[in-house]
């Protein structure tokens, strides 16, 4: 059963067509990565699937209900690039914040702030945070609840292996839960850390696929590997 169903979208900004007649599945349970070089659509993908990005075409269900569905807004956890949390709040005063508009009960806080590494660090103003630990207080916020669904934009950039180690351990027991996970990377490496991979390339999805799949079919050893091959051949899709 698919979490998420994107059907022929098609996307233009600034007169660019950036998603041209794209369609995906995104199995439920899974973490599956969004792979591809930064420009390649990515953060568009996930921003249509949000609902927070106007479609020129196409469709996009998610959980059984149209993408930006305000039932939706309790089921599906976001966190884009830049740091989506208040600078002048503490890390503790902007979770406080977060739960409440979510109806989340206020002993997430200290569950949240322990998943991302955090614990440490309630009182401190967002502003007096480095870049990587601004991006683990929005993590925190969209784990806030019980999402079903989990969107991240680039969670790990900028954060050090052992903490990056942490948080996709942290992701492989939601997805064990049942949590969906959507993961975008423009590091090939976490490909291995993945369930299933979508590998994206100038606004298409150049394979869907799992990495011992997708391995075997281009007939090379490790993803970044097979992105060339795929970008070389020309070849687009993979299994479903």
């Amino acid at each position: 059963m698919a979490a998420v169903e994107v059907s022929g979208l098609t996307v233009v900004r600034g007169g660019r067509t950036v998603l041209e007649d794209l369609s995906v599945a995104i199995p439920s349970g899974q973490v599956v990565g969004l792979l591809g070089p930064s420009g390649c659509g990515k953060s568009t993908l996930m921003r249509s699937i949000v609902g927070v990005q106007r479609l020129a075409a196409g469709q996009v269900t998610v959980l059984g209900r149209r993408a930006g569905d305000r039932q939706l807004r309790h089921r599906v956890g976001y966190v884009t690039q830049a740091p989506s949390v208040y600078g002048d709040l503490t890390v503790q005063e902007n979770l406080r914040y977060f739960a409440r508009v979510i109806g989340a009960p206020a002993s997430d806080v200290s569950r949240v702030l322990d998943d991302v590494d955090l614990a440490d660090r309630p009182h401190d103003l967002v502003n007096a945070l480095s870049g990587g630990q601004r991006a683990r207080v929005s993590l925190a916020a969209a784990l806030l609840g019980t999402p079903e669904l989990l969107v991240l934009d680039e969670p790990t950039v900028g954060l050090d292996p052992v903490l990056r180690e942490s948080l996709w351990n942290l992701f492989r027991r939601l997805a064990s839960h049942g949590v969906t996970l959507l993961v975008s990377s423009h590091v090939m490496d976490e490909a291995v850390r993945c369930d299933r991979l979508l590998l994206m390339r100038d606004g298409q999805i150049l394979a869907d696929d799992t990495l011992p799949a997708l391995l075997t079919r281009t007939g090379t050893s490790d993803v970044e590997h097979a992105f060339l091959t795929l970008v070389r051949s020309g070849r687009r899709g993979g299994v479903r």
